[in-house]
C-alpha cells in the first residue's frame, strides 16, 4: 500500500468518479483505475461499486477513509516540515532582542544562528521593549524578546523568565533591609532607557507603585544605557535600579550595593509575536534558539525563575 494509492482512493471517494479524481491529481484515468485496483487486491476487498454515473463507496471504503486521511495528512505535514527546513537556505529573519541582551548570554545569538544557517539574512533589532513590541504589532519585525508589561493589543505573549529588580546604591547600607517606594521617591535617581522614558516596562512598574502611594517619582539624571547609569551610581552621584542578572554579572561595578524592594519587583521576559501571524521558518528557528539560551540562564535562585503562564498587560 502506497501513499499514491491512498491519494487516488480519497480523490475518487470525494469526487465520485475515476475521471474526476484523475483530473484532480493531474494523472490519467487509467492510472487512477490501476492504483485503486492494486489497493483492492492488497486489501482483498472491493472499495467501490458503480451506481449510475457516480461511484458508490462500499463498507470497506468507508472503514478505510479515516485511516487513509490520517496517513496522507501525516505525509503532507512531513513534507511541509522538510520544505520549511529547506527554506533556511535563504530568506530573511527579523527578530527583536532585549536592550541588555549581552547580560542574558544573547550577545552572540546571530553568530550561533548563522553558523547553522549561513544563507539566511538576519535583521536583529535591539531597542527598549516598548519599542520592540510596537514594531512587532505593526508588522515591522516578526517576533522578539521583551520585558513585560507592554501594550498587548494584537500580540501573542508567552512569558519565559522572571528576573528580580534590585535597588543599586553606594549610599545606603544593605543592613537596612529592603527598600520601600517611599525611599525611592525621596532618592536622587539616575534611570536608563532615556529615549523610551516612562514607556519602559520596568520604569512603568516603579511609577505605578509611586502613584498608588501618592508619591512623586522623577529621575535627576536620565541616560540611555545601563552601564552609564551604573558608572554614575559607582561615583555616588545617584542611585538606580538593575535586574539581578546584571547585578550578578562579572562586569557589575565593584562598590555598588544592591537591595530588594520591600514589595518585590520583577522583570518578566517574554517571547512576543503578532496575534494570528505565522512566523517564517528562519524566525521560528531564531526564536527557539533565543528561548533555549534565555532559559539556560535561569538558575536555582530566589530572584530568578522560569514562568509559563500567560501575562497580559491590562492596557
Amino acid at each position: 500500500m502506497t501513499i499514491v494509492q491512498l491519494k487516488a482512493f480519497l480523490a475518487a471517494l470525494k469526487l465520485g468518479s475515476f475521471t474526476a479524481a484523475a483530473t484532480d491529481l493531474d494523472i490519467t484515468q487509467a492510472s487512477v483505475s490501476e492504483l485503486i485496483a492494486r489497493l483492492e487486491r492488497e486489501l482483498d476487498a472491493r472499495l467501490f461499486t458503480r451506481g449510475g454515473r457516480r461511484l458508490i463507496p462500499t463498507d470497506a471504503a468507508l472503514a478505510l477513509r479515516d485511516h487513509a486521511e490520517h496517513a496522507v495528512a501525516a505525509i503532507d505535514h512531513g513534507i511541509e516540515a522538510v520544505r520549511a527546513n529547506n527554506a533556511l537556505e535563504g530568506g530573511t529573519c527579523t527578530f527583536g532582542v532585549l536592550r541588555n541582551a549581552a547580560y542574558y548570554d544573547l550577545s552572540d545569538l546571530v553568530q550561533r544562528f548563522h553558523r547553522r544557517h549561513p544563507k539566511v539574512t538576519v535583521r536583529l533589532v535591539g531597542l527598549n521593549s516598548s519599542l520592540v513590541a510596537e514594531s512587532i504589532a505593526q508588522g515591522e519585525i516578526e517576533a522578539g524578546l521583551v520585558v513585560l508589561p507592554i501594550a498587548a493589543k494584537g500580540l501573542k505573549i508567552r512569558p519565559l523568565f522572571r528576573d528580580e529588580v534590585l535597588y543599586a546604591t553606594t549610599k545606603r547600607s544593605p543592613s537596612k533591609g529592603p527598600v520601600t517606594i517611599d525611599e525611592v521617591s525621596r532618592a536622587k535617581l539616575v534611570l536608563y532607557d532615556a529615549y523610551a522614558g516612562w514607556k519602559d516596562p520596568t520604569r512603568r512598574q516603579l511609577l505605578e507603585r509611586a502613584r498608588l502611594r501618592g508619591l512623586p517619582l522623577e529621575p535627576a539624571i536620565e541616560v540611555e544605557h545601563v552601564e552609564t547609569a551604573l558608572s554614575l551610581v559607582a561615583t555616588g552621584a545617584a542611585d538606580s535600579i538593575v535586574s539581578r542578572t546584571i547585578a550578578e554579572s562579572a562586569s557589575f561595578p565593584p562598590g555598588i550595593d544592591t537591595a530588594p524592594f520591600a514589595e518585590p519587583l520583577y522583570d518578566t521576559i517574554a517571547l512576543v509575536q503578532r496575534e494570528g501571524a505565522e512566523l517564517s521558518p528562519a524566525t521560528r528557528k531564531l526564536a527557539d534558539l533565543a528561548e533555549r539560551t534565555l532559559l539556560a540562564k535561569v538558575g536555582e535562585h530566589a530572584g530568578r525563575a522560569a514562568v509559563s503562564q500567560r501575562v497580559d498587560d491590562p492596557q
